[in-house]
C-alpha cells in the first residue's frame, strides 16, 4: 500500500470512530411505564415493543432499504469493472482483487451483509433512526461512487511518436 492510500484509510477510520462514539451517546427518550389498563392484556401479559411504538426488524421499510443497499452495491460492482476495462485504477482495493471477479463479488456481497448487520445492531439496542440511516447512507455512498466511476474519462496509454 502506498502512503496516500494509508492516509485516506486512516482518515476514514478516524471519522467512523468519531461517529460511532457520538451514536452510542444517543439517549433513549423517556417513556412512561404502561398503565395497568394499557400495558397489560386480560391475561396479564405486557404488550410487545411493537405496540408501544417500536417495529419489527424485517418490516417493509427495512426490506426496501436492504434491497436498495444490494442494488447500490451491484451498481458499484459493475461500474468498477467498467472503470477497470477502460484502464482506470481502483482507489480503495488493489486492482488484483477487482480483476478477480468472484472475489470482488464476494466483497460487495459482504459489504451488503455488513450494512444489514449494522442496522440490526442499531435495531437491537433501540437506535431506530440510526438503523434506518445506516441503509440510507450506504445507498448514497455506493451510488455516488458508482456514478463517479462512470463519469471518469477513459485512460489512454501514452504513445511516443
Amino acid at each position: 500500500m502506498n502512503l496516500p492510500r494509508i492516509k485516506l484509510l486512516s482518515l476514514l477510520l478516524l471519522v467512523a470512530c468519531a461517529y460511532t462514539n457520538s451514536a452510542f451517546a444517543q439517549e433513549t427518550p423517556a417513556q412512561e411505564p404502561p398503565k395497568a389498563s394499557e400495558g397489560a392484556s386480560e391475561t396479564g401479559e405486557v404488550q410487545s415493543e411493537k405496540s408501544l411504538g417500536g417495529h419489527d426488524f424485517w418490516d417493509r421499510e427495512n426490506g426496501w432499504s436492504f434491497v436498495g443497499v444490494g442494488a447500490a452495491r451491484t451498481l458499484d460492482y459493475f461500474s468498477t469493472l467498467n472503470m477497470r476495462r477502460r484502464g482506470r485504477q481502483e482507489i480503495f482495493l488493489t486492482n488484483d482483487v477487482v480483476d478477480n471477479h468472484p472475489a470482488f463479488a464476494t466483497i460487495e456481497a459482504a459489504a451488503t451483509g455488513t450494512s444489514i448487520g449494522a442496522s440490526y445492531l442499531f435495531h437491537h439496542f433501540g437506535h431506530h433512526k440510526l438503523e434506518r440511516w445506516t441503509s440510507f447512507v450506504h445507498i448514497g455512498l455506493a451510488t455516488t461512487g458508482a456514478v463517479r466511476n462512470y463519469c471518469l474519462k477513459t485512460a489512454h496509454p501514452k504513445t511516443t511518436p
